[in-house]
């Protein structure tokens, strides 16, 4: 019988299933035994891999982009741009990000080394202004395709079908409450769904920045913690899925 290769076909198939750990030295004396999910281990170190993946799948699945015909166009705080530009790199699109020039220099480097074109945006217009940038782009840009992260179903749906179902299998279903960040609310909306259909009990909470607190009936504002708090609610969120949510 011949045995099956474990050799992947390309780097997509690396994505998810990242491992779960017990945090303990900084946890102690918590009454609640914690667990990180390191999405730091997937292949660009980060949870925006996931969706990326997932948006672009989506879209070819409906004929709306053509690897080396079309150029994704999207607009990012890093992340989600580098998971478009490096499955964007394997596939043979091209790629135009564009993002808030308060972002970290780190960012704007790897992006450029998988072959993306960054248009910087001012830092005073926050997310909307790489948003109406990404926009201006697109209108000028022959096959172009903005993936829309932000309102894309393809986002929270990846997180549903592969994001909750890990963290319930490696906790052999013990979970009692999920934590996630919120940036477009694709991750805690997603995997946040699934959870609460194993175990209605189970209860889940989102992570804002105190200085943009919108979802805590807050006003937008400048902060340090990139990738989250983009001053307004993407409409991929589902707020009903949230129990509360933390400021940071």
């Amino acid at each position: 019988m011949e045995k099956k290769c474990g050799i992947k076909k390309d780097v997509t198939e690396l994505i998810g299933n990242t491992p779960m750990v017990y945090l303990n030295n900084i946890v102690e004396g918590c009454v609640a035994r914690i667990a990180a999910k390191l999405e730091l281990m997937e292949p660009c170190s980060s949870v925006k891999d996931r969706i990326a993946s997932s948006m672009i799948k989506d879209a070819e699945d409906k004929g709306l982009i053509t690897p080396g015909k079309s150029v994704l166009i999207e607009p990012t705080s890093g992340n989600t741009g580098i998971g478009v530009a490096f499955i964007g790199a394997a596939r043979g699109y091209k790629v135009i990000v564009t993002m808030p020039a308060s972002m970290s220099l780190e960012r704007r480097i790897v992006l450029r080394s998988f072959g993306a074109e960054v248009h910087l945006t001012n830092p005073a217009e926050g997310f909307i202004g790489a948003i109406e940038k990404a926009d201006e782009i697109l209108k000028n840009t022959p096959n172009g395709h903005r993936l829309r992260q932000g309102e894309n179903p393809a986002n929270p749906q990846i997180h549903y079908e592969t994001t909750g179902p890990e963290i319930w299998r490696d906790s052999g279903g013990k979970v009692d409450i999920l934590v996630a960040a919120i940036g477009t609310g694709g991750s805690v909306t997603g995997a946040g769904k699934f959870l609460k259909e194993k175990n209605s009990e189970i209860k889940v909470y989102g992570v804002e920045p105190v200085e943009s607190a919108i979802l805590n009936g807050g006003k937008p504002g400048p902060h340090l913690i990139q990738g989250i708090g983009a001053g307004f609610i993407h409409d991929v969120l589902d707020v009903s899925i949230l129990d509360g949510v933390i400021t940071q």
